[in-house]
């Protein structure tokens, strides 16, 4: 798995219209806290009992039209459940998974609030809100 900083990817998809590019937050963060423009949302793990989804990869998979070698990058909140994710991927077959460091809100700061320090939003990269 490659790892790229949020303004990397956002070049990243620009340039390969191939990307599968996945938002794997939860329903709840993806549709209210918002998320990157063009992603599409396949949950990692998800409310109530924050389970591994068991249809994560076979739901990739679809998306991915069934191709191995089609690029997947994978973004969540602040880059360990996509890190996750993506080492499943990679476990099933795919060959180029890569990792949005920081996430969408990025990393913690010393007041414990995020979208201080870096991400995507904190970037001032493209994204949306229902």
């Amino acid at each position: 798995m490659e790892h790229l900083l949020p303004k990397a990817a956002h070049e990243f998809v620009n340039g390969n219209p191939d990307v599968l590019f996945i938002d794997c937050r939860s329903d709840a963060e993806y549709f209210f806290v918002g998320h990157a423009l063009g992603s599409m949302h396949v949950s990692w793990c998800d409310a109530p009992d924050w389970d591994v989804n068991p249809e994560f990869v076979a739901d990739v998979k679809k998306l991915a039209g069934h191709s191995m070698e089609r690029p997947v990058l994978l973004i969540c909140r602040s880059g360990k459940r996509s890190v996750e994710a993506g080492n499943a991927l990679e476990r099933a077959g795919f060959k180029r998974v890569y990792n949005v460091l920081h996430g969408f809100e990025g990393d913690l700061d010393p007041h414990r609030q995020r979208g201080k320090l870096n991400g995507w939003r904190f970037d001032g990269l493209p994204w949306e809100q229902f």
